[in-house]
């Protein structure tokens, strides 16, 4: 199986370097590709992701949000099989065999990492990340709702599909909206997304988390907006 990991990146210059340690150590088990698509950075993030022997960096300018990133990551992979991952350190490279397990075995056309999944199950959303976990359970809650699948974690960072599969959502989304289109269009056409547990290690707004309570409004607006489209 071809693996490419697509990493969106933006001003994470203190967590690129090691992010990308990690997921190299990792990729040793798989072929492929990594690639850091860096959005309008204003630090040192691509020069220091370039550096890393075997990650292929595409820069874009102005920075235009998560979305674009990935859709010109998208339109440039090659792997059979792409897989998101998050520029900082929440998400740990070490799930990729169980993200990618379903893939080998055929089981599988998109699989979502989850954080309330498995032994671990929330444990890792400490004081200063509750508002973020009640955040996305709702959510999560919101897209069960809507299209009648029962979800655990929509707002995952970690989220894996047959790279056919995602190109053919043709997703518009330039920032975090992303997500919950992708989601909202797959459970829309029928197509069933797998959860498998992982591991989560939060970060606050303080540490350089990017997303904001406006984010999570775009979301439901969204996740509505694609169930009431015809």
């Amino acid at each position: 199986m071809n693996v490419t990991i697509l990493i969106p990146a933006r001003d994470e210059q203190d967590t690129i370097v090691e992010l990308l340690r990690r997921v190299m150590t990792e990729f040793e088990f798989f072929s492929g590709e990594v690639i850091v698509i860096d959005d309008g950075s204003q630090d040192a993030t691509a020069e220091l992701a370039a550096s890393v022997d075997g990650v292929k960096v595409i820069k874009l300018q102005p920075g235009r949000g998560k979305g674009a990133a990935l859709r010109e990551g998208v339109r440039q992979a090659t792997g059979d099989v792409i897989l998101i991952q998050d520029a900082d350190l929440e998400y740990d490279p070490t799930d990729y065999p169980a993200l990618l397990k379903p893939f080998q075995e055929g089981e599988a056309q998109v699989v979502y990492g989850s954080r309330l999944l498995g032994a671990r199950a929330g444990r890792s959303f400490g004081m200063s990340s509750w508002t973020f976990y009640l955040g996305g359970r709702f959510l999560s809650w919101l897209t069960s709702f809507l299209y009648g699948a029962k979800m655990s974690d929509v707002a995952t960072g970690y989220k894996v599909f047959r790279t056919q599969v995602l190109r053919d959502l043709r997703h518009q989304a330039d920032g975090f909206e992303f997500c919950p289109e992708v989601t909202a269009k797959l459970l829309k056409q029928g197509t069933p997304i797998l959860e498998v547990p992982i591991a989560y290690t939060p970060r606050s707004i303080a540490e350089g988390k990017k997303i904001r309570w406006v984010d999570g409004l775009s979301a439901m607006w969204t996740l509505i907006k694609f169930k009431i489209r015809t």
